[in-house]
């Protein structure tokens, strides 16, 4: 089974969709309703792989939008690693790569700010700014992500 099919499986599972179908409508395709659940529930990795589907299929400018998307999932998702094993070997290091992500993840959503598929695109890059340098003024030394404190997104 593919990794398309797993997702799928697990969104019509979860949401009783039909998520073989065609959307249309970028606010109304399960995949990008899904990412935004998973993100938050502070499962970016799982964010990060639904949202990667649509992507992949992706023809349009919305593909810069989608991946820029993806990118701050991924670079939280290095933070929750740091967070979860601040002195593991690898999780330890997270710190840097999740900044530039963050960075990669602004430069491919700031051509669709302020608002772009019912998502405040320009709250979100200061989201993201406000992340890395925090980071970077701690010497990549402290983490600002928790649970507690876990950004969460909202579709207006």
């Amino acid at each position: 089974m593919s990794k398309r099919e797993r997702i799928s499986q697990w969104l019509a599972a979860g949401s009783g969709e039909d998520v073989g179908s065609d959307q249309a409508d970028v606010e109304k395709h399960p995949y990008y309703r899904a990412f935004f659940r998973c993100w938050n529930e502070q499962r970016y990795y799982e964010a990060h792989d639904v949202l990667e589907q649509l992507w992949l299929n992706t023809r349009t400018a919305d593909a810069d939008f989608f991946k820029g998307l993806i990118q701050a999932a991924g670079a939280f998702v290095h933070l929750q690693k740091r967070y979860e094993q601040p002195l593991h070997p690898k999780h330890s290091r997270r710190l840097a790569p999740a900044v530039r992500l963050f960075r990669l993840a602004q430069t491919n959503l700031l051509n669709f700010a302020p608002w772009h598929h019912a998502l405040d695109v320009a709250a979100l890059c200061q989201l993201l700014n406000w992340y890395a340098d925090e980071i970077v003024a701690s010497d990549y030394q402290n983490n600002p992500w928790s649970p507690e404190t876990a950004p969460k997104l909202q579709l207006m």
